[in-house]
């Protein structure tokens, strides 16, 4: 199997399943026919439209027809796409395990009251069973596969030139200034000890290593705006007539192919410089001004010549708590759980991620959980192991999560392991002073010169003190090795529906007022760029050109053969035509207001769009407000309403490719498309949702959006329009992922492209997107006792510096069954079940795919009664790791993406999906199992103190209409909305104190915001709500709920203990689940 830093073996190319469904080889760019299982296999193609030659002088990234050193196949530098599979034929071929269940029964049963005659649905998991499904990315316990691993072979001859792998060769570097490290902000729950925050990069302080003269050697330039850059994508620079290949970001970031050993340039020239000057570091960062130290003597401290005795402890076993098995770490873990007996094992305080069995030294080190978790912190030695404990296998990321404080480091020579391209990191291990093993691969490596310099301590001599082994969690200024082109400029292009139906929204008039109040806090700097495009039936463009006295529409009627007027004065800088850009702002919400036409022609739109991003890349904003009608990406209502209910025969997958081609087309060209739906009608979001999913984009969805008819989406509109416009963002991103070898990384789950087989292309990537992958083990792991996972975004900040963010997270190995149990990330493992499910529901059924979520839990609590529990007692006997498992699975089943029986609309189930794949797990775990909290008697014992503003922290409770009472009052936490339930017997004191009314009936029935009122209860409420909304990035409306209003039915839908018409209560569903266990 192919792995990470292993070129594909022969053949494998053909077999790629298509992760993010590349457009197929047979196939014209763009067509409107029916789309065969697109998600599943589409084959990779060579016409994707990534070298479509668009005017504009920036140099682009071309995809790079390079031979595969190893298959001598072509590769065409988009490899496949996120249907999200790696399907090779090696793991396909394995023999299946005999099902744990056999038997065409279905697996969950519908509730007493329904007709229980209905044709019985063939089992399915997400493991191997007596009906596998057709998509196999479902199934997790993949085989071992013997000898095709991800250890690194030894190559026999040198297959692979110097270019494969560019940063090898550039890797070292004693440039004689050392590395300036800047730590700003403050406590990040990195549980380092304090360090200094700043260093003046220049001559090193008195008694630095004294400067070597390095030698006479060849300069290596980046590829500059006067470079050439040839067909094959390799950049030549007239200057020195060497070629140096940077054709494709697999190599930029490395990794991709083996660095095979060879001679290499010990110190070649790194140049930063790239005809720019950034004058500061994006906001969040704070960039101190470099003195030098340059008058210093040399000799006021004493360097110690020779090697030394290097007393690091090693990261071995003897940093595991005795053996594994002294797990008395976690005597809570160990604890058998008879849920049947026990069902309140809801915590009243948010669940916490289980902490590994590492030595605190370790631990302390490790990645903030937020940013990196895995689904069992204890890893299985083997596949046979992990196939036992019917527990998937995977990591959810988080990786450019806003955080409080980052350590950046800023220096020319960026250490990584020669063999896997592993960045160093707190988990290597120092041999001595010169010499560090590679926790991924275990190759022993040289520590530069410059390394060994700490420029915190001002110490020389102790490498393993500096900031990148310090810190799990570390961010690098990237030397121009790591640049296709010059940075590009943050470039904003707003695609804006003008028809008549978008009109009537209102909409308008809040993005132009949300733009105006936002146009200086834009992410960016003196290069910033903006577009405006209108559309209806035809195509508006607007010249902003510097010296105009006013906006210039232009329009082109001509939607099936889209042209850009003007190119070069459609998208301006912007504080060179600021003026003109407020005008426009200013103007556009009333330029339409008479319109009657009510065609939508986005498809050209995009087209449009895409010609005039093409030569930059950036990031490209459309709202629209209805299915498209006109020209190419024209749509047809495929919604039945009376089919709503069903599990069955309803519109999951699009019904064309055109969004999806030319979102691919768009990646090529390193632009990302946001797409915001406000509608009240269906809009056919399957379809339309993927230009944002294989661009990298986000969808935002606002049904009903109304300027008067609903005001409480208006203001969410605003609020998270704010947010979208100022948040940080990264462009023309790439993103990999690696593991210690042995385990493979085999399905992606999230908003990007996969490129070369594990490379993410994200062409934007904001802080508010969540990822996840899927892995097995591939070769056992009884030769070590940690594994390390490591993730690296390599991006160019809004200030236009090109930057790698580094996550690296450690974990045990085991070797029982009773170990993998124990270190069960309940929260982790629902989020990655979620994920899949997500991918069934598409390819195969939704009832599918809910019925592969009820025997995820079945298959692993069968696993644990047959083969953990010594003796078979009576009850649904579970360890205390996965006490919530039945109970986070029925909130799935019972969550939009997946529920049945309601009449939810088509748009907002496909929404639904879209969240669970991009949103972080902290959010997806909050829309699927919400928290439920007593509002009506606050107090501050125990309340959190931030700010000088004092939060009460109410217990949380069990989602059930038990746990409410008519007396008190009910506040439910659901993710995107807060729902507020005030029983009918309320205390008068919350009715005046909290709400302002003067008793019950007064209660307003659409009441959407709390009175601030000079009263301790009505601060402690609104305190505690706005805490609430302050912890996610999107804007959660609030509805006051009495007992006879409408929004009730909602409030009561996401009580998952209780039983509704078409789903079973908690207690049925344990019983179920004992039921199937106990066969």
């Amino acid at each position: 199997m192919a792995q990470p830093g292993i070129p594909a073996a022969r053949g494998a190319t053909a077999s790629l399943q298509a992760q993010n469904g590349a457009a197929s080889a047979s196939g014209s760019p763009y067509t409107n026919g029916p789309v065969q299982n697109t998600l599943m296999s589409s084959q990779v193609s060579s016409s994707q439209g990534y070298d479509s030659q668009l005017p504009g002088s920036y140099p682009r990234p071309m995809p790079a027809k390079t031979l595969d050193p190893v298959s001598a196949q072509l590769n065409y530098g988009g490899s496949q796409g996120s249907g999200q599979t790696l399907n090779r034929p090696l793991v396909a071929s394995n023999p299946v395990p005999p099902p744990l269940h056999s038997g065409p029964v279905t697996r969950m049963p519908p509730p007493t009251s329904q007709n229980l005659a209905a044709t019985p649905m063939p089992s399915a998991s997400f493991l191997p069973g007596a009906n596998p499904p057709p998509p196999l990315n479902w199934q997790y316990n993949y085989q071992s596969t013997g000898p095709q691993t991800n250890h690194f072979p030894h190559v026999a001859q040198p297959t692979m030139s110097g270019n494969t792998n560019l940063t090898a060769q550039h890797q070292y570097v004693s440039s004689g200034d050392p590395a300036s490290f800047i730590k700003p902000g403050s406590a990040l729950p990195l549980q380092n000890p304090p360090l200094p925050t700043t260093f003046q990069p220049g001559a090193p302080p008195a008694g630095g290593p004294p400067p070597q003269k390095a030698p006479p050697r060849a300069a290596v330039f980046p590829p500059s705006l006067n470079s050439t850059v040839n067909h094959e994508g390799v950049t030549s620079n007239p200057n020195n007539g060497s070629m140096v290949a940077h054709s494709t970001y697999d190599q930029i970031e490395g990794g991709g192919f083996l660095a095979t050993p060879q001679l290499i340039n010990q110190n070649p020239k790194m140049s930063r410089s790239v005809g720019y000057a950034y004058p500061s570091l994006p906001p969040g960062y704070q960039n101190t001004a470099p003195s030098s130290s340059a008058g210093m003597p040399p000799s006021s401290l004493n360097y110690p010549s020779g090697p030394q005795a290097f007393t690091q402890t090693s990261l071995g076993a003897n940093h595991l708590t005795a053996s594994m098995s002294g797990l008395s770490l976690h005597p809570e873990g160990l604890r058998i759980v008879n849920l049947l007996q026990e069902r309140n094992m809801l915590p009243s305080t948010p669940l916490r991620p289980p902490v590994p069995n590492l030595h605190e030294d370790i631990q302390k080190l490790n990645c903030n959980p937020e940013l990196f978790r895995c689904t069992l912190t204890n890893i299985p030695q083997t596949q046979a192991l992990l196939n036992k404990a019917k527990l998937p296998l995977g990591l959810l990321l988080h990786p450019f999560k806003d955080l409080e404080q980052l350590p950046v480091v800023t220096s020319s020579t960026i250490v990584r392991c020669r063999s896997c391209r592993t960045y160093i990191n707190p988990f290597v291990n120092f041999l001595d002073q010169r010499r560090w093993k590679c926790n991924l691969c275990y190759r022993v490596n040289d520590v530069p010169e410059e390394f060994m310099y700490n420029p915190l301590t001002r110490v020389y001599g102790e490498p393993h003190r500096r900031p990148e082994v310090q810190n799990a969690t570390i961010e690098f200024m990237a030397p121009s090795e790591y640049m296709l082109r010059p940075p590009q400029p943050p470039v904003y292009l707003f695609v804006f529906d003008v028809s008549h139906n978008a009109i009537e929204t209102g909409y308008l008039n809040s993005v132009c007022q949300s733009l105006l109040d936002n146009l200086d806090l834009l992410p960016g700097n003196t290069r910033t760029k903006i577009g405006f495009i209108t559309f209806d039936s035809t195509i508006h463009f607007y010249s902003l050109q510097e010296g105009l006295s006013q906006p210039q529409m232009l329009i082109v009627s001509d939607i099936d053969d889209v042209f850009i007027p003007m190119p070069e004065n459609l998208l301006v800088n912007l504080n060179e035509s600021k003026e003109l850009v407020q005008d426009l702002l200013k103007s556009l919400p009333q330029m339409f207001t008479k319109t009657l036409e009510t065609q939508s022609a986005l498809g050209p739109a995009l087209q449009a769009a895409f010609k005039l991003m093409s030569p930059t890349g950036g990031r490209m904003s459309v709202f629209q407000t209805q299915l498209p009608t006109l020209g190419v990406g024209a749509l047809k209502p495929r919604e039945e309403p009376n089919q709503r209910s069903s599990a069955k025969e309803i519109h999951l997958t699009p019904s064309t490719d055109f969004y999806k081609k030319l979102a691919l087309d768009c990646s090529g060209q390193q632009a990302a498309v946001d797409l915001f739906l406000l509608s009240g009608q269906y809009s056919d979001l399957a379809s339309l949702g993927c230009i944002s999913r294989y661009s990298a984009g986000s969808v935002y969805y606002y049904p009903s959006y109304h300027h008067q008819h609903n005001p409480v989406q208006v203001q969410k509109f605003q609020k998270e329009l704010q947010r979208y416009l100022t948040r940080k963002i990264g462009f023309e991103a790439v993103m990999r992922i690696r593991c210690t070898k042995g385990l493979s990384i085999h399905t992606f789950h999230g908003n990007f492209f996969v490129r070369s087989t594990d490379l993410l292309s994200l062409p934007n990537v904001n802080p508010d997107a969540g990822y996840a992958v899927q892995m097995s083990v591939e070769e056992s792991l009884t030769d070590t006792q940690l594994v390390s996972f490591q993730s690296a975004l390599l991006y160019t900040s809004s200030k236009g510096e090109r930057r790698i963010r580094v996550h690296t997270l450690c974990l045990p190995v085991v070797s029982t069954l009773n170990e993998v149990f124990l270190g069960a990330d309940v929260q982790a493992i629902s989020g990655l079940l979620a994920n899949m499910a997500v991918d069934r529901s598409v390819t195969a059924s939704l009832s599918d795919a809910r019925d592969a979520l009820v025997n995820a839990v079945i298959d692993s609590l069968s696993a644990y009664r047959s083969s953990v529990l010594s003796s078979q007692q009576p009850g649904l006997m579970v360890p205390f790791s996965l006490r919530l498992f039945p109970l986070f699975v029925l909130a799935l089943l019972k969550q939009k993406s997946f529920q049945t029986g309601t009449n939810a609309r088509l748009d907002e189930r496909i929404f639904a999906m879209c969240q669970v794949k991009n949103q972080p797990l902290v959010h997806l775990m909050l829309t699927t199992h919400p928290s439920l909290y007593r509002v009506d008697n606050l107090s501050d014992e125990g309340a959190l103190n931030i700010n000088d503003r004092t939060i009460p922290q109410p217990p949380i409770l069990q989602l059930s209409v038990e746990k409410l009472s008519r007396d008190g009052a009910f506040l439910m936490d659901a993710g995107s909305v807060l729902m507020l339930w005030v029983g009918k017997n309320c205390a008068q004191n919350f009715l005046s104190q909290v709400l302002g009314v003067q008793n019950y009936a007064s209660i307003p029935q659409m009441m959407t915001n709390l009175p601030e009122l000079d009263t301790p209860e009505s601060s402690r409420t609104i305190a505690f709500i706005s805490w609430l909304r302050e912890q996610r990035p999107f804007f959660p409306i609030l509805y006051i709920i009495r007992e006879e209003s409408p929004m009730k039915a909602a409030f009561l839908q996401n009580l998952v203990e209780d039983r509704t018409e078409s789903a079973l209560s908690y207690y049925e569903f344990l019983l179920h689940v004992q039921q199937q266990v106990n066969k």
